[in-house]
């Protein structure tokens, strides 16, 4: 089948599978891995492309013959076109493919970067980094699944601290209790108070996605006792009353928080949910506004405005 062809079916179960539909609307899309990052649009192209080198590479065709589109090299990001061809003179190189990998995760195409861990995972299967890697990158792609194995994999070539609260958030996230043995068994380890600030965080979310209320405000207070900048902390612990329809509560501790980092978008964003669901208008108005004058693509922010006829 001629490529271009192919490459029409590909686009669409592409779009279905990579979870890039979700990614779109997703304001957390995340990483932390250094690379690239483009607007959403630029990121749905950057998609197609990809996928026509994968094809043009897999008709055989040689290197050279990238260059030969000019369309590739005109909207693809340069390190990317780089990195696949420096792939295909080195196929072996771990270095060039865990870079490939790191770039395409970082545009918001995990599942194509999944599959580049999967050859390297393949080659080397006693390589604590390259598994550890491998599991970011299936979280980013929705596989939770593969996320786990790989943590676990991980995890039976060295027990790290940092691959154990990994697979322990994975857990808590899915309301397994077997979250609460490895945050357990972290703090057990001495380590000191950032990852006891981790542990605790973990085991609140556990008990906070269990309906279990007071533990997790428990487990909250207790990590930001070990870390007063824990963020994500005061948040959860918002949450917890907000959930509650405990709007007045909730208020406080998302106020709290701007305090501590008063450039927090989300303390703000969540701020405007307590005065939006308190039917207190102004208010949420504006703080949806400091919210997205921190971070514009807030998009939660945007649709908040939105329901409250200010956008």
């Amino acid at each position: 089948m001629p490529a271009l062809c192919l490459l029409n079916i590909i686009i669409v179960i592409f779009c279905k599978i990579s979870g890039y539909n979700n990614a779109l609307s997703n304001k957390n899309v995340i990483k932390h891995q250094p690379g690239l990052y483009f607007c959403n649009m630029k990121r749905c192209t950057c998609a197609i492309l990809v996928i026509g080198i994968m094809l043009t590479a897999c008709n055989g065709n040689s290197t050279t013959d990238i260059n030969k589109h000019d369309v590739y090299s005109a909207a693809m990001p340069k390190e990317v076109v780089n990195l696949y061809k420096a792939i295909k003179e080195n196929p072996d190189s771990i270095n060039f493919r865990l870079r490939l990998a790191f770039a395409l995760d970082s545009i918001g195409m995990p599942a194509i970067a999944l599959k580049q861990m999967d050859t390297l995972v393949t080659k080397d299967t006693s390589n604590y980094k390259l598994w550890l890697n491998r599991g970011t990158i299936a979280e980013d792609a929705k596989d939770t699944v593969a996320a786990m194995e790989s943590y676990a994999r991980a995890l039976h070539i060295y027990e790290s601290p940092d691959g154990l609260l990994d697979l322990a958030n994975l857990y808590a996230e899915t309301k397994n209790p077997r979250a609460l043995l490895i945050c357990s068994r972290v703090t057990s380890m001495a380590l000191g108070k950032e990852y006891d600030a981790h542990s605790a965080f973990i085991a609140g979310i556990y008990y906070a996605r269990t309906g279990k209320r007071n533990e997790a405000l428990q487990k909250f207070d207790e990590c930001i006792a070990d870390n007063y900048t824990y963020m994500e902390a005061y948040i959860e612990k918002g949450m917890v009353y907000f959930d509650n329809r405990q709007y007045a509560d909730a208020l406080k501790v998302f106020n709290f928080a701007a305090t501590i980092n008063n450039l927090y978008a989300d303390a703000y964003y969540y701020q405007a949910r307590c005065y939006e669901m308190m039917n207190n208008k102004d208010s949420a108005i504006i703080r949806f506004k400091q919210s997205l004058g921190l971070d514009k693509n807030l998009q939660e922010a945007h649709n908040g405005l939105k329901r409250l006829g200010a956008e």
